[in-house]
């Protein structure tokens, strides 16, 4: 029945407005930075949209870097390569020195704060400092931290809601996500809850 309500939720027609919206995220190669770009650009597509996903490693897979580029439109997409994308994660130092000044004018800026010690150097950027670490321990594992990052991401653009992100979990990644799946949504939740205080607190200063 659960999966049944899952995937009528994930064939939930979108807005019939133009969208378009992309973002690059970046880091260490091993901290689940494809997993959540393929499992975004998933979604998406069973939600209907339009979708191209992008990876780019360093020369080692795990350890060394990692980043990958999603676009998500209505319409078909013109184009895969954005050179300058709206929203960036970004989830360690290097990544953060490499992407930050391609990040377009107005743009969002996630970052893990718990390993990005650098502070973002430019003021025309929105800058919001999510502690994925620290959030995914308290779901029930650090490794969780990129699903964090990715709740965050989706409360801010909303384009996908929760029950469209678990169905893409179950559907996509099959029977051993289901193992990791309470743990997963439950730092995906705490992050989109850490992303809409924090637009809360920064609406109201």
């Amino acid at each position: 029945m659960k999966q049944q309500q899952l995937e009528c939720a994930a064939n939930t027609a979108v807005d019939s407005r133009t969208l378009y919206t992309n973002l690059t995220m970046a880091g260490f190669g091993g901290q689940g930075l494809m997993f959540i770009g393929k499992l975004l650009a998933f979604s998406a597509m069973k939600a209907g949209l339009q979708v191209s996903w992008i990876p780019s490693y360093g020369p080692e897979m795990r350890g060394g870097t990692a980043n990958c580029t999603v676009v998500i439109a209505n319409e078909p997409i013109a184009s895969p390569v954005i050179r300058s994308p709206e929203t960036l994660i970004i989830m360690n130092n290097p990544s953060l020195e490499a992407f930050e000044p391609r990040l377009k004018s107005g743009g969002t800026l996630f970052v893990n704060s718990n390993l990005v010690t650098c502070p973002a150097t430019r003021k025309d950027i929105e800058v919001v400092a999510v502690p994925a670490d620290e959030v995914a321990q308290s779901a029930g594992g650090r490794k969780a931290a990129n699903m964090v990052m990715l709740g965050a991401y989706l409360a801010k653009v909303a384009i996908l809601d929760k029950s469209q992100i678990e169905y893409g979990f179950l559907e996509f990644f099959g029977s051993k996500a289901a193992q990791t799946l309470d743990l997963n949504m439950k730092a995906f939740s705490l992050g989109a809850a850490f992303s809409q205080a924090d637009c809360k607190t920064k609406k109201e200063s």
